[in-house]
């Protein structure tokens, strides 16, 4: 018998078993209490039938129904006694030791019964239904992790340096909390840790509890949300309370943003009113209620700080903020150690290299990275995972997957290749721009129809107005390379226009790198991670006048891009026509193939890929 068939017939059991209980303790419906003695004369004057005869009850049917009744029911009473009575005219019945209590149980068995059968069949159906917190909706949701659980430690974390340093200090804490009393101090409330996707915020978080062997109460921001205003607040209260129940711990909140937005913001309707500033509220509440010496440490991630509410982040809440950022290449290497553990690695998959290949990955990416490369390997049917597996993982993750069943018609085919070798020589002629790895026709899942592959020399975190125009000149080539060659464009440079668009912007309303506008800030920078950047989408705060300027200002700097491109290309149109050639032959390129595509000069800025689509 499976377990459906098992659930089905333990709920038959039970309404089977309520019934007969129900039988037993009230009878059948429609009965009525008649003495013994009137019994008697109604047995003689054959007005009842159907008799049941107990130990001490008898119980039959009225031939003919009296007072809407249609049942009867008497106690037995000794037939000498009965005889007895009967010869002097006596009315009597039978009767029971304890009544009050034999009633009291009539009545509140079957109750009983019937209330544990209804919340046993609730229960169950609830679970089934998704609906178990029905009953306890005012509850934590939150995961209690303790050191064997978590199975993380900081030896696990690499990459990030800087905030592990910062967060040993809490495990230290919550080691030896009387060492750091011994001078007055007292761990920070909370700590909040920002930062981009993916890069470790919720590993390090579980690290801490890992290394201090505490609990662990883990719980996401949008769990504390629901429909009904006043549950997410019961829920602060209840998960604190936990807390304080098992201190010295760490209370873990993923995803601050989906509960401490700023109140007032869009997407609040009725001022304080609604759930999540009710709910906010009451974290504020417990956050000032909490001694931080009993050993409560509040530690919670959020890939948007810049939308909390100012009253969540002021010194005594959120004391400290440890910005977890993506990883540079020391960094990137480290966390690539780490990884490759787990996996079979070849003697040429050197960390090292592949942390070049991979300027603004943070730790998910790599991880993932790792992951295709291994999957490459394995579909080749290789022992060992090479660094050629891990650099088509990069250009699959970069570029998306090749599409080699995407047939381009001769001349679709040979535009591509001109315009790909087009990006490829100007980026090699210009200074300041990364080397170019790797030149393809092959089309990709991601609509590329071909693509151009830089690899950086170093990370970088500065750039000049040189350097920024070289890079809109090499994204702008694709486009130069197929006027001069066919004397007409087409919708292939789609992408490398909204990305010499964004950079021309930027250089004119972010950077005040322009004579025209001068050194003004016309758009405002919401927050910035490493070539992650997010604009405010607020109006305009600038004149007409001024918007005109601006549009005339990136205007001229795409001309001016357009025009160093083309003329590079002029220069260089003999290299152009034979790696064309090249690539329509062999459909991928690389400067060892094709020496023309080595840089003159230095090369260094940040990792790009230039795509037709």
């Amino acid at each position: 018998m499976d377990k459906k068939q098992q659930f089905n017939f333990s709920y038959i059991l039970l309404a089977f078993m309520a019934i007969t209980i129900m039988q037993f303790w009230l009878g059948p419906g429609g009965v009525t209490q008649i003495p013994y003695s009137e019994y008697q004369q109604l047995l003689t004057s054959k007005q009842v039938t159907d008799i049941v005869v107990s130990e001490n009850r008898i119980t039959g049917k009225f031939t003919t129904p009296r007072d809407g009744k249609t049942h009867f029911q008497t106690r037995r009473v000794d037939p000498a006694i009965a005889g007895e009575l009967d010869a002097v005219g006596v009315k009597y019945t039978g009767a029971t030791e304890n009544t009050f209590l034999t009633t009291l149980l009539s009545w509140l068995v079957p109750m009983a019964i019937f209330f544990g059968l209804w919340m046993f069949v609730f229960r169950r159906i609830a679970d089934k239904q998704g609906m178990g917190g029905m009953l306890n909706i005012g509850k934590s949701k939150a995961k209690v992790y303790v050191e064997k659980d978590t199975g993380v430690s900081f030896k696990d974390v690499a990459g990030v340096d800087e905030a592990k340093m910062e967060l040993e200090e809490i495990v230290s804490f919550l080691k030896d909390q009387d060492k750091y009393g011994e001078l007055g101090a007292h761990v920070p409330k909370g700590v909040l840790l920002t930062g981009p996707p993916g890069t470790g915020k919720t590993l390090l978080a579980r690290a801490v509890a890992g290394e201090a062997g505490v609990p662990f109460f883990s719980i996401s921001g949008s769990e504390f949300v629901e429909m009904f205003v006043g549950v997410g607040a019961a829920r602060v209260r209840d998960l604190f309370e936990q807390a304080r129940k098992s201190a010295p711990c760490i209370i873990f909140i993923d995803e601050l943003d989906a509960l401490g937005r700023a109140r007032g913001s869009l997407g609040s309707f009725g001022g304080g009113h609604d759930e999540k500033e009710q709910t906010l509220n009451q974290l504020l509440a417990e956050l000032d209620g909490f001694d931080p010496r009993v050993g409560i440490v509040l530690l919670a991630a959020t890939n948007r700080p810049e939308i909390l509410d100012p009253a969540l982040l002021r010194a005594g809440r959120f004391d400290r903020q440890v910005i977890v950022d993506r990883p540079d290449r020391i960094g990137r290497a480290a966390i690539l150690v780490v990884h490759m553990r787990k996996i079979k690695a070849g003697p040429d998959a050197d960390p090292d290299k592949i942390a070049a290949l991979t300027p603004g990955f943070t730790g998910a990416d790599l991880a993932n990275l790792v992951n295709e490369a291994a999957i490459f390997a394995t579909r080749r049917g290789g022992k060992k995972v090479t660094l050629q597996d891990f650099t088509e993982a990069m250009e699959r993750i970069v570029a998306g997957s090749q599409k080699k069943s995407r047939l381009l018609n001769p001349s679709e085919r040979e535009r591509v290749a001109y315009h790909e070798m087009g990006h490829a020589l100007v980026a090699a002629s210009l200074p300041s721009s990364d080397p170019v790895h790797k030149v393809s026709i092959i089309p990709r899942s991601i609509g590329a129809l071909g693509y151009t592959l830089q690899r950086p020399t170093e990370d970088r975190f500065l750039i000049t107005t040189e350097e920024l125009k070289n890079r809109m000149a090499v994204l702008l080539a694709g486009r130069a390379a197929e006027e001069l060659t066919f004397g007409e464009i087409s919708t292939g440079a789609a992408d490398d226009l909204v990305k010499v668009t964004d950079i021309a912007k930027q250089i004119v309303t972010r950077f005040g790198m322009t004579s025209d506008i001068g050194h003004v800030v016309l758009e405002q920078q919401r927050t910035s991670y490493l070539g992650e950047t997010v604009f405010n989408t607020a109006p305009r705060d600038y004149s007409e006048a001024t918007a005109r300027e601006v549009d005339t200002a990136v205007r001229n700097l795409i001309d001016e891009a357009y025009k160093k491109a083309t003329a590079t290309l002029k220069k260089r149109q003999r290299d152009l026509k034979k790696g064309a050639h090249l690539l329509l032959e062999k459909e991928t390129v690389t400067p060892e193939e094709f020496p023309a595509l080595k840089p003159q000069k230095a090369a260094r800025k940040s990792t790009a890929a230039h795509r037709a689509t």
